[in-house]
């Protein structure tokens, strides 16, 4: 086997792609596909998010200090493309119809809104922004995270496998696959089985 050596790249994938929606000081609403994000912490439960400082949504966040992050799923894929590749400068992404349309609601602990159609966001107030180079990253504690109970099964439990998920792979989108474990099943006794007694 061989192996090739190439120049430093972000190839530290499947990444999510969530939707990062936003609204400026007047209320204006925005919305843009970020794939740069993840959790960072449990307690207190923090995630982070990198933006491009040219972009539209950075300024926003970096004035208010709040955005929501959404997960994204198959239904919702080419709107996350669109509104990830179109500014918010030139176009209103709350006023797009048809499979493209995204319904801002309200938050509970920030003015940024979530987005209805999301499965799960998640409320985040930003603490600490770190200047790296090409991208900003902005590292939030989460205030609350709001979950569709569509996905919720008789038990009350979160079943994300009913939301189809999506992840970037180097400049594709891909549906989430087959369960292959749970956490802990490579350590996790099995149960065995009762032998039935037999009776002569």
């Amino acid at each position: 086997m061989t192996r090739q050596y190439w120049r430093a790249s972000n190839l530290l994938n499947p990444v999510p792609a969530v939707l990062i929606s936003c609204a400026d000081e007047n209320g204006k609403p925005n919305v843009m596909t970020a794939a740069w994000a993840g959790t960072i912490c449990s307690d207190p439960v923090m995630v982070s998010v990198s933006i491009r400082k040219q972009r539209y949504s950075h300024d926003i966040i970096a004035r208010t200090g709040e955005f929501v992050m959404n997960l994204s799923t198959k239904k919702l894929a080419k709107v996350t493309d669109f509104v990830g590749v179109r500014s918010g400068r030139d176009i209103d992404k709350f006023a797009l119809e048809g499979e493209m349309k995204l319904t801002p609601y309200p938050s509970r602990f920030v003015k940024a809104p979530g987005i209805e159609e999301s499965p799960v966001s998640l409320e985040c107030k930003v603490v600490q922004v770190l200047e790296l180079g090409t991208h900003d990253m902005f590292i939030a504690k989460v205030l609350s995270t709001n979950v569709d109970d569509t996905y919720l099964d008789e038990n009350g439990k979160l079943d994300l496998k009913k939301a189809e998920l999506i992840a970037y792979n180097h400049g594709e989108y891909y549906e989430l696959g087959k369960l292959l474990g749970t956490f802990g099943y490579s350590v996790r006794k099995k149960k065995k089985k009762k032998r039935k007694k037999q009776t002569f």
